[in-house]
């Protein structure tokens, strides 16, 4: 069972909601960078079922530099106000700094979601100090916020898996809960298009680690270079490779798109027999 911080989550799939404090995110651009649209955007994705809400104050690609004290004022006040209205909330912080993410567990995040390797070692001390969980995250061996270029593995999911399995025991032996621990292949992070379809089709190879996984689908470059589309029309090849992902035993989706791909997944879930219908009366009346 997935618990963090004390808060058990469903044993179904589940969706963790993207919020942005950034002015400059490839898909929201912005919209969600002032506090009140955050607060906003966070009542809205509860109201429509997200088990989890990540919270981000740098974007992933490259652009101008946020030192951690700029992070931190962007996150921080969100996650204070995040907490005192939805208290039963998991909620997740976007950081690959350490500081930041001291500063957000000590005003009630749950997760650190480190989508860079870890590239701060103490990040998992610093949670583990917390009693918070963690997401580890392949990214192909870069530096936070570097695009990949000409990226070869001798063999991209064994890679993957052995680079999470090393993360995730490391996290446990710093004093992060077991039941905290989370991995996510990095679709785009350090990867082309072919390299994240490949893991894409190989869940079941992350999902036999044992560790839970979490699929950061939503709207990435993958999607968009497989349909020739722009991140706005990316929804259904996004809802398409979710499909692919949860029916193989992924656990958790980082979405934009909260209320489609809980539906999505409600009836992969249904389908693999882990939820009853809502109403079942065909063929029975």
């Amino acid at each position: 069972m997935l618990s963090f911080r004390g808060k058990a989550l469903p044993e179904t799939s589940l969706v963790m909601a993207i919020v942005n404090r950034t002015p400059d995110s490839f898909y929201d651009k912005g919209r969600t960078f002032g506090l009140e649209a955050a607060l906003e955007r966070v009542d809205q994705v509860v109201a429509e079922g997200a088990h989890i809400v990540d919270i981000g104050g740098v974007k992933a690609a490259p652009g101008a530099e946020v030192p951690a004290a700029e992070e931190t004022e962007r996150v921080l006040p969100l996650v204070e106000a995040v907490r005192a209205r939805h208290p039963a909330l998991v909620i997740s912080v976007d950081t690959f700094r350490a500081s930041v993410a001291d500063a957000v567990l000590a005003a009630g995040a749950d997760i650190v979601n480190d989508a860079w390797e870890c590239p701060e070692p103490e990040t998992y001390e610093v949670a583990a100090a917390h009693g918070a969980g963690v997401v580890c995250t392949h990214a192909g061996h870069l530096p936070p916020r570097t695009r990949p270029h000409r990226v070869a593995y001798r063999d991209v999911v064994a890679d993957v898996v052995a680079t999470l399995t090393g993360m995730a025991e490391r996290a446990v032996a710093a004093g992060v809960p077991r039941e905290s621990v989370l991995i996510d292949p990095g679709h785009d992070f350090g990867k082309n298009t072919r390299q994240s379809l490949l893991l894409t089709d190989r869940t079941t190879d992350l999902v036999a680690t044992g560790w839970p996984v979490l699929m950061a689908l939503s709207r990435k470059d993958f999607v968009g270079e497989v349909l020739d589309l722009l991140p706005d029309d990316r929804l259904e090849g996004t809802l398409a490779a979710t499909a692919v992902c949860a029916f193989q035993g992924a656990r958790v989706f980082r979405a934009h798109d909260v209320a489609a791909t809980l539906r999505v997944l409600r009836m992969v879930d249904a389908v693999r027999g882990r939820v009853e219908p809502l109403v079942n009366v065909r063929g029975l009346a």
